[in-house]
């Protein structure tokens, strides 16, 4: 079969600007949440685009674009003019997104009803697709381009359909990720109808006294290839896609299974698709929003997925850091997990002074837990992203060595 081994990262958060600022500052204990949103505060679009380019493209767009030079530079492709490793209809870009260019849409919406003109831009800029339109155009990418469009499972969503082209032979390489620009009035207000948001502005994944999440943007970017023939061009290797399973809850709109068995079965489908045991998983990286229906769910999955094991797996969420990116989160968390699985560390949930007992969980506190050791293999992680609509994703992701 198929290694889809992962040669570049790249992303743009809270935290910062790149890949490092993101995992140090997560690392170090450091949150990038300001009067409870996680806003990417140090993303200045004109510092890393041209005018025109920004002009041209949606925040969301924008994100995604600056994560990917940044992924594309580590995998050794170079700026936009420089010559893909591969013919250009074999490369590839998946990228997710829950809504899409949200700014665009409101911006434009209040323009039409005050009577100024509407931006002939609007619709391509507002496309959930528009991402993965811009991304491809950007670096000429030819082969399949498509958007996930999965609420907060759209980031995982795409690396997992990436990793399926790899494996069905329609491409050699692809540019996979997430992004979301939504701090608009509009979705502060609808969560907040829902009471879906942190009324405190705290993200508390886990926590006793959580009571909800903490709206952020973010875009995140992987560069995935055939194995043998990132080898074969001299690529460093980060890690690896080792598989990736979905599922349905089929249960309500927004509320998860109270139970988690919608989440387990893509849990599960996952390590099989990995061809791996639950003993093998080293650490999980949770969705963790922080609200009480979805931790409670989460952990009734690792639950029934991991069955014993789950006592001695090591769980931690990155949005009690950063808060939650919606479409973005899969795709940030992923690169935040290759970078923990290189050092061989579980990385802590923030701020997790009081864990809720009922969900007896391994938690990964204060600092950064050290990974087992795994003689003869790399560590092994898992990645979940559970979405409103019922939409499940998993990913296994494993170290380089």
């Amino acid at each position: 079969m198929t290694r889809a081994a992962i040669t570049g990262i790249g992303a743009v958060t809270p935290l910062g600007v790149g890949v490092d600022a993101l995992y140090d500052g997560w690392t170090s204990g450091r949150s990038g949440i300001v009067d409870g949103e996680g806003a990417c505060r140090d993303f200045v679009p004109t510092d890393h685009l041209s005018r025109k380019e920004v002009r041209r493209a949606d925040r969301s767009s924008q994100l995604l674009l600056v994560a990917g030079d940044e992924a594309l530079a580590q995998a050794g492709w170079g700026g936009p003019s420089d010559e893909l490793p591969y013919a250009a209809p074999r490369v590839g870009s998946v990228i997710g997104s829950g809504i899409g260019g949200f700014i665009t849409l409101t911006e434009n919406h209040a323009a039409m009803l005050s009577g100024k003109p509407v931006s002939p831009l609007a619709i391509p800029l507002l496309m959930a697709n528009g991402p993965t339109g811009q991304i491809a155009l950007r670096h000429g990418l030819q082969g399949p381009s498509y958007g996930t469009v999965s609420a907060c499972a759209a980031g995982a969503h795409a690396i997992a359909a990436g990793l399926r082209e790899l494996r069905a032979g329609t491409v050699d390489a692809l540019v996979v990720g997430g992004t979301e620009a939504a701090l608009v009035d509009l979705a502060r207000a609808g969560f907040g109808a829902m009471d879906a948001l942190s009324t405190t502005g705290r993200s508390r994944p886990f926590h006793a006294d959580r009571d909800g999440f903490v709206l952020a943007e973010g875009a995140a970017a992987l560069v995935i290839e055939r194995e043998d023939l990132a080898r074969e061009r001299g690529a460093t290797i980060l890690g690896y896609v080792r598989g990736a399973g979905s599922s349905q809850d089929a249960h309500h709109l927004t509320a998860p299974t109270p139970d988690g068995s919608g989440a387990a079965r893509a849990v599960t489908a996952a390590l099989a698709d990995a061809g791996i045991e639950a003993t093998d998983v080293d650490y999980v990286n949770a969705h963790g929003t922080g609200t009480p229906l979805n931790d409670r769910s989460e952990a009734g999955a690792m639950r029934v997925a991991l069955g014993d094991h789950l006592s001695s797996t090591p769980i931690s969420s990155l949005k009690s850091a950063i808060g939650h990116s919606l479409g973005a989160a899969g795709a940030v968390e992923a690169v935040a997990t290759v970078r923990a699985l290189a050092d061989r560390v579980a990385p802590p949930t923030l701020g997790l002074d009081r864990p809720d007992p009922e969900l007896d969980l391994l938690h990964v506190r204060d600092a950064p837990m050290p990974l087992r050791d795994t003689p003869g293999r790399a560590p092994l992680a898992l990645s979940t992203s559970f979405g409103f609509g019922g939409h499940n994703a998993c990913i296994v992701l494993g170290g380089a060595a």
